[in-house]
């Protein structure tokens, strides 16, 4: 488009907003001008259709929204369910152990789910250190299947750890027990009665692999969402947050994390530390 700077003084004492605003229409694509903290100054008919322009603070002012309204929808149920406990708890004929042991149980799902949120909170804003020094892994591995076994056994689900004695992953012991178990706990309650989950370690490098129900390909890319639940497993127990945690620490120490599986052929978590490697 070429720009009509020889025009006559009548056209030059127009003003320059209004000039601006006739060239801007005569495109033939779409166009819009930002101007300071990207708002629009200017905007061709053919741009009315166009999203607005959204800076970080947006961005981040929506996903504070969306993190919110999740963890609002996630501790609803439980409560909802304690108040129902207790309203059950004042009718007659009701035994009230029973109901408080039911209680209880609920109690320790709310707090589990403010526990991996505060968490989550601490690793995002730096508070909570993750790489410092390198852990042996294999023995962390141990140690959280060892505290996990009653869980595992009645869940039907087999833990079996393996690898280089040797190996290190450069993650601070607390921070490697957090990965591992909730790699452990993902399993336990998902993978399914008589399924075997495997982690095994090598050099800067941690894989949890299941041969349990598995996971629509769908589903995969989205594991590591916060409060995300496959549609199978939406009404069971278990925050939706671990993955999460997961994927968090692991970036966070330099690494990367990725996962694969499918209908009926398990689960892998790969969770690579320091560089990538093939295969």
């Amino acid at each position: 488009m070429k720009l009509p700077f020889a025009r006559d003084r009548a056209e030059d004492a127009r003003p320059l907003a209004e000039r601006l605003q006739e060239l801007i229409d005569e495109s033939e694509e779409p166009l819009v001008v930002l101007g300071a903290g990207s708002r629009v100054v200017a905007a061709n008919r053919l741009a009315d259709g166009l999203p607005e322009p959204r800076s970080d603070q947006d961005s981040y002012d929506e996903l504070r929204a969306g993190f919110t309204a999740a963890v609002s929808h996630e501790l609803r149920t439980p409560l909802a369910r304690i108040l129902a406990l207790l309203e059950t708890a004042a009718l007659p004929g009701q035994d009230p152990v029973e109901l408080a042991d039911q209680a209880r149980s609920e109690v320790a799902e709310v707090t589990e789910v403010v526990d991996e949120v505060l968490f989550l909170s601490e690793l995002e804003t730096g508070r909570a250190i993750v790489a410092l020094g390198a852990t042996r892994a294999l023995p962390v591995v141990e140690e959280v299947f060892a505290r996990l076994r009653e869980a595992s056994d009645r869940a039907a689900v087999m833990l079996r750890a393996e690898g280089d004695p040797a190996a290190e992953l450069p993650l601070r012991p607390r921070m490697l027990r957090v990965v591992v178990n909730n790699l452990a706990q993902n399993a336990i309650r998902y993978a399914g009665p008589g399924a075997t989950l495997t982690i095994s370690v090598a050099p800067d490098e941690l894989v949890a692999s299941d041969d349990g129900a598995g996971v629509n390909a769908e589903d995969v890319p989205r594991l590591f969402e916060r409060f995300f639940r496959a549609d199978r497993v939406r009404g069971s127990r278990g925050t939706g947050l671990g993955l999460a945690v997961v994927k968090h620490i692991v970036v966070a120490a330099g690494g990367t994390v990725e996962a694969s599986g499918g209908p009926g052929d398990g689960l892998a978590i790969r969770c690579v530390f320091g560089r990538t490697r093939a295969g």
